[in-house]
C-alpha cells in the first residue's frame, strides 16, 4: 500500500481534506478523534495516515509513509538533510506562514539583520553575555542567521509563546513563524525589515527513502489524478 500522511487535526487537516477532494480524492476519518486511522476513495492502493504536522518530516526521512502533507518550515527545521530525504511534489496554496526575526519596538534604531547585528555585539559589551533570541526553531535561525553574518547572539528554546518571552525578560529578540504579526504588535514587538528568514506553505512531500517497489499501478494512478509528473526525482 501507498501511505499518505496528512495532519492529525486542525485548520491544516481540514484545508488539506479539501485540497485533495477538488482534485477528485476523498479523504476521511474513519475512528473517533481519538484515533488515527482513516481511508482515501478515488484512487485504490493508497493508505491514509493522520499524525501531527510536526511527526510527519521524520516519518518521510524513515520512510515510513510515502507521501506526507505538511509546512516547509517544519521539513527545513527538522530535517537538516532534506534535499537526499524528501521531494517535493507541489506546493499546495494554503498554510502560509513566515518565520520572522522580530525585536522591541523601543528599539527605534534597530530596523534591520545589520542593526541587529550592532546592537547584538554592543549588548555583550555591557552584559557580559549575548544577546538571546527566543525561538523553537534552532536550525533554520542559525542558518538564516549566519547567512546575514549575525553571530554575537545566543538561542533560548521556547517551548509556549515565543512573543512573550521578551516581556518576561528571558529573551531580547524572538524569530517565530507569523502569518498576519497581529500577534507581534500585540505583544510590542517589531519585524526587521529583512527579517523573513523563510517563507513557508502546506506541501505535499515524496520521501526518498520509502520502498516505493511495487507501487507503480498507485503512483501511476495518483499523478494522473492530480496531474503530477512524478512522485520520485
Amino acid at each position: 500500500m501507498l501511505k499518505l500522511g496528512v495532519p492529525s487535526k486542525g485548520r491544516l487537516q481540514k484545508d488539506t481534506i479539501s485540497w485533495f477532494e477538488k482534485r477528485g480524492l476523498l479523504l476521511k476519518r474513519t475512528g473517533s478523534e481519538r484515533e488515527y486511522t482513516g481511508s482515501i476513495s478515488g484512487v485504490s492502493g493508497i493508505e491514509l495516515v493522520l499524525l501531527s504536522a510536526g511527526e510527519i518530516p521524520k516519518e518521510l526521512a524513515k520512510g515510513r509513509i510515502h507521501l506526507g502533507v505538511t509546512g516547509t518550515d517544519l521539513i527545513y527545521e527538522k530535517l537538516p538533510l532534506h534535499q537526499t530525504q524528501i521531494h517535493i511534489v507541489e506546493e499546495m496554496g494554503f498554510g502560509f506562514a513566515d518565520l520572522i526575526i522580530a525585536v522591541p519596538n523601543v528599539w527605534i534604531d534597530v530596523n534591520s539583520l545589520h542593526d541587529l547585528d550592532a546592537v547584538a555585539a554592543q549588548f555583550r559589551h555591557e552584559h557580559g553575555f549575548r544577546l538571546r533570541i527566543a525561538t523553537k526553531y534552532h536550525n533554520l535561525v542559525r542558518k538564516g542567521l549566519r547567512n546575514f553574518g549575525v553571530a554575537d547572539y545566543q538561542l533560548v528554546d521556547s517551548q509556549g509563546a515565543t512573543e512573550g518571552t521578551v516581556a518576561n525578560l528571558t529573551a531580547e529578540a524572538i524569530a517565530d513563524i507569523t502569518s498576519s504579526g497581529a500577534t507581534l504588535k500585540a505583544n510590542h514587538l517589531k519585524m526587521l525589515s529583512d527579517g523573513i528568514l523563510l517563507k513557508s506553505q502546506a506541501s505535499v512531500f515524496a520521501s526518498k527513502n520509502a520502498d516505493w517497489s511495487g507501487l507503480d499501478s498507485q503512483k501511476n494512478d495518483l499523478c494522473k489524478k492530480m496531474g503530477w509528473k512524478d512522485l520520485i526525482l
